[in-house]
């Protein structure tokens, strides 16, 4: 266990630490320019994550996770930001802390055996049906609809935005079962083979690139009621639950993207001459660059506050929300101006930089919106 916020990292989360940032640096790093290219990432990707543990750190022993505390989840969602490519990193984090965690908590042992042991392995791929093309972060609103027919759900709808989507072996999806609004959604686990389903549209994004994104199409598609994960109707408070992990690793990658980014500007800045010396020695950009310094540690710390609280079962709503809203307004500041720094050099992509800023700008959208971050935390502060 972690000993303090100050110090959350013991040997064994060091070690950890250690094994995910020589996976990154030597399989996922090399290709990234090649991966954003192609807009896609081989399979095989999530094969590797399964074999070295790192998509069920912290979940259940029993189905293949590791059942380890969430400050190693810290560690592995900080050192994937080294691979330089964001779209990997979202699909890993979509598989292994957005699509499974819920049927690890809600799961019976029959779908665990048949969607959680396979995706933490790395065998299946995993995406998480939420958002639709009419609503984003209002979840109480969706659409598409399961109706029940003696033992099964006939589900009809679509999904947009969903991450894996392509080539998704499986959904965990949000479907509503009941009556409109919060209280009539339902939790199932969705398998893409299933007769009715289609991949629509793969979205063209502006950053994220090798993350293949999709709209889904679900016409009359028939699945067991033996796969709604927990109780029918009550699936809206597990998605809640579930997003809490969600914008947490969002921030956490965040901050570790913001100091990699300022730590390679310093050293291109140390190395770059402009009229007679390097470019860091110039005021501004050294005070400029405190200041990110100081904003990174900030954001740091929240992080790791939320952690801590999340780490202990708190429910730390308010504390996550801070966490997301602040890291993703401090990196726009953060890119812009390391990609700034760098010239016209910020601006080809094979300068890691260029497509870090790029990819920078989904975290005040994904994951429930700055401004939605703001309603939460003003209606927990009381007013």
């Amino acid at each position: 266990m972690a000993t303090s916020i100050a110090n959350p990292f013991t040997d064994d989360h060091d070690a950890f630490r250690r094994t995910v940032r020589t996976w990154v640096e030597r399989e996922l790093a090399p290709h990234a320019l090649e991966w954003d290219r192609a807009g896609i990432f081989p399979r095989e990707v999530f094969k590797q994550a399964g074999e070295l543990g790192l998509l069920g750190i912290n979940h259940g022993q029993e189905w293949g996770g590791s059942g380890l505390d969430y400050w190693y989840v810290t560690a592995f969602a900080e050192e994937l930001v080294r691979s330089h490519n964001a779209g990997v990193n979202m699909a890993l984090l979509v598989q292994s802390q957005m699509a499974t965690p819920i049927i690890n908590e809600l799961g019976t042992d029959e779908q665990k055996r048949e969607f959680l042991a396979p995706a933490l392995a790395g065998e299946k791929i995993a995406a998480l049906g939420v958002s639709e093309p009419g609503c984003g972060s209002d979840v109480a609103s969706i659409q598409t609809t399961a109706r029940r027919d003696g033992d099964d759900y006939v589900i009809n709808g679509s999904k947009m935005w969903i991450t894996n989507g392509t080539r998704a072996d499986f959904i965990t999806l949000a479907v509503r079962t009941g009556e409109v609004g919060y209280g009539g959604i339902s939790l199932v686990t969705f398998p893409t083979d299933v007769k009715g389903f289609q991949v629509s549209k793969k979205l063209d994004k502006v950053g994220n690139l090798s993350s293949d994104t999709a709209i889904l199409f679900f016409e009359d598609c028939r699945i067991p009621r033996r796969y709604v994960l927990g109780e029918e109707n009550e699936g809206f408070y597990h998605v809640m639950t579930n997003f809490q992990g969600e914008r947490l690793v969002g921030a956490l990658t965040t901050v570790a993207g913001m100091q990699q980014m300022v730590d390679q500007a310093l050293q291109y800045g140390q190395e770059r001459q402009a009229f007679g010396r390097p470019i860091l020695k110039y005021q501004v950009w050294r005070h400029r660059f405190v200041e990110h310094l100081t904003t990174i540690e900030a954001a740091r710390r929240l992080s790791y506050l939320a952690v801590d609280l999340y780490d202990r079962r708190e429910n730390p709503v308010k504390e996550i929300s801070m966490a997301k809203l602040f890291a993703g307004d401090a990196i726009q500041k953060v890119a812009y101006d390391c990609q700034q720094f760098y010239g016209g050099m910020g601006y080809i992509e094979e300068t890691h930089v260029a497509r870090a800023w790029r990819d920078a700008r989904l975290i005040t959208i994904g994951g429930g919106t700055s401004e939605v971050m703001k309603e939460i935390i003003s209606k927990l502060s009381g007013f």
